[in-house]
């Protein structure tokens, strides 16, 4: 069945197009890469501002992250990468034109670094965010791993091309690759008929407190989200300080930078070939926690082994790094509902970018002040004891295999009483009566019932029991307005949510009865 090869998506002519959109930037990200850290090996000796290449790239994300997941999730998606890349386009261009002017020095690479890393951060989670609409639900995780794969692919690429190019242009002809790449995929963007664009969108401020309440109620989530840290920020240290190595007692010029990196590359496309025959026989968890500990044993190697075993090493990190990134990926992407998908993944692109961009700055200050060798083996061994942790801090069960279709609700209102969109705060106050012996159980439903309120709008949740006659419960909480209450019950609750909802009531004598009440004011 096409829903069960890895290539199934590539069937689909708008992912195709895209996914090869995506190979041309990432193919220029990185020949950028490799040229702004190259040209700094070789005008500083300084690990640190090495480094600050990653962290210029990728600390936008951190600081747009939540901004371009509420815009993704409120605008046109297609517009809003059009707009992104074309914006780094132009700040690749001005990078292209300061550099064959001679202008160039250590300062306005990285502002002008940070300026792309900006544009890329801005589509990021609409660009996450779209896989669902281009294919469907049952090859999203082939999805996942092909998008990992085209920016992988890329590395394996993108740096050896880079350091060849460098070496017979210089630095400006790779800098305005980059640029055309970021038009060439807003030309792949721009012929793409996207979803139209929703008709009442949220506003920031709603939108933007929405997602937090989301994540601080999705369990799910938060550990997607742990397991991320745990390996991207020990991680980051291979990437800040494989050119310092390169550099160092490699003794390698950029085009051999440029192999190792390809080294990985290779690996990670390795891995999308190799992952989808052993992902029904090997657990996710197993396959995280092996994958950091292989990655973490790279890490050290880079400190001292030759470059002949370390490349070797480093094409079984690129197949440990494709295993991690299309098991998180796609995790976040099948456990996120629709209304909250971009936001939620904006935040786990923060929190992947973010500890990239933090612990690459980290690691090169450890490696001004201790040498590179001995950092890198301190960042190996924190990423094999984050691989360990998969033992006590795994996925939760059920992790990308809830039902995230809308429910809609009858809420059995007349159009004559419901009041003003603005009107608010609403109170929900639902009243159950349920057999003693139910109750045990009915109590530990509602502890589920409550992160599914709380997940798509309420602000307070409560649920109480009479004093004087055991039977009774109240279920009673808020909602801001009651525009969003209107949301949480016809756009935000899950089939998965309604399911426990409806096992509750269904422990109840009678059909439970549900009140709404506004400020007397109101």
């Amino acid at each position: 069945m096409a829903s069960e090869s890895p290539w199934a998506p590539l069937r689909r002519r708008a992912f195709l197009i895209l996914w090869l959109a995506n190979i041309g930037s990432s193919v220029g990200t990185w020949i950028q890469t490799v040229g702004a850290q190259w040209y700094l090996v070789e005008n500083s000796s300084n690990p640190a501002l090495v480094s600050l290449v990653q962290t210029a790239n990728l600390a936008p994300s951190l600081l747009l992250g939540l901004i371009a997941g509420f815009l993704a999730d409120a605008f046109n998606r297609r517009r809003l990468i059009l707009g992104a890349n074309l914006f780094a386009a132009g700040a690749a261009s001005l990078l292209t034109l300061v550099a064959a002017l001679g202008l160039l020095d250590a300062d306005s690479l990285l502002l002008y670094t940070f300026l792309i890393g900006c544009g890329v951060a801005l589509s990021q989670p609409a660009w996450q965010a779209i896989n669902p609409d281009l294919v469907p639900r049952e090859e999203i995780r082939a999805a996942s791993a092909l998008s990992s794969m085209a920016v992988n692919g890329a590395r394996a690429v993108g740096p050896a091309l880079g350091g060849v190019l460098i070496s017979l242009f210089g630095p400006a002809f790779v800098f305005g690759l980059n640029a055309v790449s970021f038009l060439g995929t807003a030309v792949a963007v721009y012929v793409w008929r996207a979803p139209p664009e929703p008709d009442d969108p949220e506003r920031m401020g709603e939108a933007l407190a929405a997602g937090m309440r989301y994540i601080r109620a999705a369990p799910r989530i938060r550990r997607i989200l742990l397991r991320t840290a745990l390996f991207m920020a020990p991680a980051s240290a291979l990437y800040a300080l494989l050119p310092v190595a390169a550099n160092g007692h490699l003794r390698l010029g950029s085009t051999g930078y440029g192999v190792l990196l390809g080294a990985i590359g290779i690996g990670a496309v390795m891995g999308v070939i190799m992952l989808p025959r052993v992902k029904d026989r090997v657990h996710d968890n197993l396959m995280l926690g092996l994958s950091a500990v292989v990655f973490g044993a790279a890490i050290i190697g880079a400190g001292f082994l030759p470059a002949v075993l370390l490349a070797i090493l480093l094409v079984l990190a690129g197949i440990s790094w494709i295993a991690t990134f299309s098991i998180l990926n796609s995790a976040m992407q099948l456990t996120l509902p629709e209304w909250v998908r971009a936001r939620g993944l904006s935040v786990y692109l923060m929190v992947t970018t973010g500890s990239q961009a933090i612990g690459a700055a980290v690691w090169g200050s450890f490696a001004t002040a201790f040498g590179y060798t001995p950092v890198l083996v301190a960042a190996g061994t924190l990423l094999v004891a984050a691989g360990l942790s998969v033992a006590v801090l795994p996925l939760l069960p059920r992790t990308g295999r809830l039902d995230r279709s809308v429910a809609e609700a009858d809420l059995g209102i007349e159009a004559a009483q419901e009041p003003a969109p603005n009107d608010g705060p609403v109170t929900i106050l639902t009243a159950y009566e349920l057999a003693p012996e139910k109750a045990a159980e009915f109590v530990q439903l509602m502890h589920e019932v409550r992160l599914a309120r709380m997940r798509t709008g309420a602000r307070d949740w409560e649920l109480v029991h009479s004093v004087t006659d055991s039977r009774q419960f109240r279920e009673i909480y808020d909602v801001a307005t009651w525009r969003e209450y209107l949301r949480q019950e016809q756009e935000r609750i899950t089939g998965e949510d309604r399911k426990i909802m409806d096992q509750a009531a269904q422990l109840a004598e009678a059909i439970p009865r549900t009140r709404w009440f506004l400020p007397a004011s109101a």
